[in-house]
């Protein structure tokens, strides 16, 4: 059932976009709002059938609405508009004759190449930034604490700002690299404590208190700012 793009259904408070997907796992109809693409994510189990997802999604109408309502405008990236590295906005420059990539030069990032690619250019280069920055970071504070990842990947994640394995290789979300540097430590800091408590009890964030200063902080500036940076980037 599940298809390439997003279905337009009508319900009691608009036009929303569907995404349909089908589940060996789920026992019963679900509903959620992906905080990424904006986009209602109806799973069903293998017999359940589309009629009933529809009735339940036009059940709760008002709820949809008020949660896309919600939702954090996505970042937009074009030609005078801004991106965010560490927290600070930078001018975006479009440069179509230049044949250097993408480079920053005083807080305005430059793309060169044509305008219809400049958010895969702008998106790539931020990719190749988190790898270089939040990994000489993460290196760092991993010293400093005694703790020894096996190895750092950077994704692209749908929720997830991190994540430790129980073999001790790390991930974390390249879209980081656009969080202030105080957010960025406490997320390396959660998931390098995880190197020793594989759970999120006690001990676990007596040692995230010890290894950064920012939680609270930080926690607050991801329930506020975070979901924006989650989002599909557009034109």
């Amino acid at each position: 059932m599940a298809a390439d793009g997003p279905e337009t259904v009508a319900i009691a408070s608009g036009q929303v976009p569907v995404c349909w997907r089908r589940s060996a796992r789920a026992r019963r109809i679900s509903m959620r709002i992906d905080a990424r693409s904006g986009h209602v994510i109806l799973t069903l189990p293998p017999r359940a059938r589309r009629e009933d997802a529809l009735a339940l999604l036009r059940s709760h109408s008002a709820w949809v609405a008020a949660s896309l309502a919600r939702m954090p405008q996505a970042p937009r990236w074009h030609d005078g508009g801004e991106v965010l590295i560490d927290g600070r906005p930078h001018l975006i420059r479009h440069c179509p004759d230049a044949r250097r990539g993408v480079w920053i030069e005083d807080d305005v990032v430059h793309v060169s190449g044509d305008a219809a690619f400049l958010v895969r250019r702008l998106s790539a280069f931020l990719r190749e930034e988190a790898r270089v920055r939040l990994g000489a970071a993460l290196a760092a504070l991993a010293r400093q604490a005694g703790l020894r990842p096996t190895r750092l990947s950077i994704r692209d994640t749908r929720s997830r700002w991190g994540s430790c394995t129980a073999d001790g290789a790390i991930m974390l979300c390249w879209r980081l690299v656009m969080a202030p540097p105080p957010v960025q430590h406490y997320v390396m800091a959660h998931e390098l404590a995880h190197l020793r408590h594989m759970n999120h009890g006690p001990d676990f964030w007596m040692l995230v208190d010890r290894l950064t200063p920012h939680r609270r902080a930080a926690e607050t500036w991801l329930r506020r700012e975070g979901g924006a940076l989650l989002r599909d980037m557009q034109e």
